[in-house]
């Protein structure tokens, strides 16, 4: 009888993958991952698209609890969080005490010989040793407070664990210059400092702190090809006792936008539709999928952040009900994803004059102007960074005019979801 495995350990969408690892050894990845070990004395920034495997990766080089101290950056609201969290795990401290200690000796006479002075020592708060307490004479004690990011990094320093910040592009602006200059000691010294972040904010550490420019090691996730997303299903269903046509798991493959995430999903669901919960004793032929498989991901993925940006703000004084071609109406907000959707631009990043000719197609009349375009575009990358999510979903750079679509269950379904709303 074959080895029994649970399809929920197999296929795991969002974790970490013990049976549908894929390494991609030809790309290096690992490799160059672990020369950070290495006295490499520069920051290292893996980038990637969101769900592309940048995490996952990192945890296979760097485990959590074991060889990495971990920071979500996400769970980041301030700076002193991000240090305060440091500490904590470290079971560092931050307030000092400073003892001076005199003692005395006297002859018979009664006249003071010597007096031995006891040089300073120092300890963490509370943890006085019980060696001096027997001593006679006087004892003046100094009570010193730190801020946490100098005790962060001096701790940081002795406990010499490497650290690893994910979606490091969450945390605010204002103070990630700050973060980097207080890391960039420990990073010269040869300390594993190391950065996740999405593509188009790669350059975020550099342009928030210029000096680390030299002292940068870039690692970028390429989205993954077919080849590779393909590893996921032909490793997992031989485990269940499945067998995927080639010519499906080339489907599920043009339709996962280089997501490993996308795949496992789709392979979870392919087992739950099949209601294969564990290896099957007789093997299973799997030669035909149907368009339900997709919509029903799209439902599960990406539908309740794209009704949040739909909905916009609370304040709907200035949404004028606009004529689609379809024969609907829609405020200008729902206008704007519904181009989204007739371009079904996947992870790219979208001119803004080409959103721009795509509304005037879903119109029929009373197209929006520029600044109301731009207007709402702000708007929604606000809700983005607003949904519990750490990566939003699009980002709108109005430097540069253009819109990023970030998130691949979000691009999937602008193609699978919106049609069926």
């Amino acid at each position: 009888m074959p080895k029994q495995y649970k399809s929920s350990h197999i296929f795991v969408p969002g974790g970490m993958p013990q049976h549908t690892y894929v390494a991609r050894s030809e790309r290096n990845l690992e490799n160059k991952l672990r020369s950070a070990t290495d006295n490499l004395c520069k920051l290292v920034t893996i980038t990637g698209a969101t769900k592309s495997g940048k995490t996952v990766l990192t945890n296979k080089v760097f485990p959590r609890n074991e060889k990495g101290l971990w920071i979500d950056g996400g769970t980041i609201g301030e700076e002193n969080d991000l240090w305060n969290y440091i500490l904590t795990e470290i079971h560092g401290y931050t307030d000092l005490e400073l003892e001076k200690s005199q003692e005395t000796t006297s002859s018979i006479k009664g006249q003071i010989e010597a007096e031995a002075s006891i040089p300073l020592f120092l300890k963490g708060k509370g943890n006085l040793g019980s060696d001096y307490s027997q001593n006679r004479g006087m004892a003046q004690t100094k009570s010193i407070s730190l801020s946490p990011r100098s005790a962060a990094i001096t701790q940081l320093r002795k406990a010499n664990i490497p650290l690893i910040i994910d979606d490091f592009h969450y945390l605010n602006r204002d103070f990630q210059g700050n973060i980097i200059r207080a890391l960039k000691p420990l990073i010269f010294e040869g300390l594993p400092v190391i950065l996740i972040a999405i593509p188009h904010r790669r350059y975020d550490a550099v342009k928030v702190e210029r000096e680390i420019t030299g002292r940068l090691e870039s690692i970028p996730i390429p989205t993954w090809n077919n080849e590779e997303l393909l590893e996921i299903p032909n490793e997992g269903f031989p485990l269940l006792n499945v067998h995927l046509s080639k010519s499906i798991g080339l489907r599920l493959a043009s339709q996962a936008y280089g997501s490993p995430h996308l795949m496992q999903e789709f392979c979870r669901e392919l087992t739950s539709f099949h209601k294969v919960e564990t290896t099957l004793s007789e093997r299973l032929e799997i030669d035909n999928i149907t368009d339900e498989l997709f919509i029903k991901v799209a439902e599960g993925t990406g539908k309740i952040v794209f009704d949040k940006l739909a909905k916009g703000p609370r304040q709907r004084t200035d949404r004028l009900p606009r004529m689609l071609k379809s024969g609907e109406t829609a405020d200008i907000y729902k206008v704007i994803l519904l181009a989204l959707a007739q371009l079904s631009p996947g992870l790219e990043t979208i001119e803004y004059e080409q959103l721009r000719s795509v509304i005037k197609d879903v119109l029929i009349d009373n197209i929006p102007q520029g600044h109301e375009v731009t207007r709402v575009l702000e708007k929604m990358t606000e809700i983005a960074s607003s949904d519990e999510a750490s990566t939003p979903v699009l980002d709108w750079d109005r430097e540069e005019q253009k819109l990023h679509i970030t998130d691949p269950f979000f691009a999937f379904f602008l193609k699978w979801g919106v049609q069926h709303l």
